[in-house]
């Protein structure tokens, strides 16, 4: 068996262009411009990287893109006062505060301080809260871009079985959350799971999101099984580095139905997801009809 492979950057250019079309008709019929504001404390390159990626779509999508960069000494009053200002100001729909923050902010107390309608990663506690119990919410962007692909790949999702290999709040938490509302029966596994290559071959659909390179070989793979590589690492191999996934690629190829690949799969439905919720926070700041889709 050979899987087929599920080409996330394609699947994201398709959400940035209904994405970019329905930004051009909020302007046209209703004046209003979606705003995105990223702020980004320090320079971690990796950090740099991903702000100037956000930043580039958000204009490519037709939105305005607001960018705060402050010193890596930052105080933490200062970054509430920045995050306050950005949550009375009405030409910002999504606030997104770039983490990792240096180790003197408290990660926390700072994501909590962003209003939850506009907190377009979809970490505040509310959210959450609104996520885990099936309630209208802002759903974290990785967790979103891999149910899109799910949905596009099986149609319903309802009654199969699902593996979520990390617990990460970010991750693996709200994938789990994702694929019970689609009815999936669903397991999260984690480095302390009992027997873990046996929980993983009994899934009919697999995520991984632990972080570590090509953890999860292809004898752990169910075949047939639809495989999500959440996981990008940065690994040296032969004198050169190179991005790999939590998934060890070729052989799992070998095995499952369908599989993302790294990078080109999870990574780009990310940003594309990020635009997607400015959208519909936008939206819903101004009573009109969420898109779909």
């Amino acid at each position: 068996m050979s899987a087929k492979i599920i080409d996330g950057k394609a699947f994201a250019a398709g959400v940035r262009g209904r994405v970019a079309s329905h930004v051009a008709r909020l302007k046209a019929d209703h004046g209003i411009t979606p705003g995105l504001a990223v702020v980004l404390v320090g320079e971690d390159p990796a950090s740099e990287v991903y702000v100037r990626s956000k930043g580039k779509s958000t204009v490519e999508a037709g939105m305005n893109s607001y960018e705060h960069k402050l010193d890596a000494d930052t105080s933490e009053a200062t970054l509430l006062a920045l995050i306050d200002a950005l949550n009375k100001d009405p030409a910002v729909n999504g606030i997104l505060v770039q983490l990792p923050l240096p180790k003197h902010l408290d990660a926390d107390l700072v994501i909590n301080a962003i209003d939850p309608a506009k907190d377009v990663d979809g970490f505040h506690i509310s959210n959450v809260g609104l996520l885990g119990t099936g309630q209208k919410s802002m759903v974290p962007c990785t967790p979103l871009g891999c149910l899109m692909m799910l949905r596009d790949h099986h149609g319903s999702l309802s009654g199969l079985d699902a593996v979520v290999v990390g617990r990460s709040n970010i991750v693996g938490k709200p994938m789990a959350q994702l694929l019970l509302g689609d009815s999936c029966t669903v397991t999260i596994a984690h480095s302390r799971t009992k027997d873990l290559a046996e929980v993983c071959r009994r899934a009919d659909i697999l995520v991984a999101a632990v972080g570590r390179p090509e953890m999860i070989p292809g004898d752990w793979v169910k075949p047939g099984a639809t495989v999500i590589d959440v996981g990008i690492n940065r690994i040296e191999r032969d004198g050169k580095t190179k991005l790999v996934g939590d998934v060890h690629y070729a052989s799992c190829a070998e095995v499952a139905g369908a599989i993302t690949p790294v990078p080109g799969g999870v990574g780009p439905m990310t940003i594309a997801c990020l635009l997607a919720n400015t959208l519909t926070a936008a939206c819903r700041a101004n009573g009109l009809p969420e898109p779909e889709g």
